[in-house]
């Protein structure tokens, strides 16, 4: 079965770093877009970026040049890497996948991992 198992989250400071890590099994793993996804609380789902299975990248305007996705297709794992943090990236991080990245540009996914927190404070 799929799974999908987030890591990496935490607290930091503003203006750190941290590196999200999605190790994914159950599925052939280069042929899905992956994405993340972010939820604080009281507030809807914000999509973060995807990724295609060409390694293509598409990030919403609140983490362009801060946030950098990337997979890795030998490991089965999709990565994101946060700069420059802020209090307002504080929220649950999720990865989510789907054959059809345009599933995912509208928020919706075949699986959802289980999520991890990231506090900037």
């Amino acid at each position: 079965h799929v799974q999908l198992v987030e890591s990496g989250g935490g607290l930091v400071q503003p203006g750190g770093s941290l590196r999200l890590s999605c190790a994914a099994s159950g599925f052939t793993f280069s042929s899905y877009c992956m994405g993340w996804f972010r939820q604080a609380p009281g507030k809807e789902r914000e999509r973060v970026p995807t990724i295609d299975i060409n390694g293509i990248d598409d990030y919403t305007d609140t983490v362009k040049g801060r946030f950098t996705i990337s997979r890795d297709n030998a490991k089965n794992t999709v990565y994101l890497q946060m700069n420059s943090l802020k209090p307002e990236d504080t929220a649950m991080y999720y990865c989510a996948l789907d054959r059809l990245c345009v599933e995912l540009l509208r928020g919706r996914a075949e699986y959802w991992g289980q999520g991890t927190q990231v506090t900037v404070s």
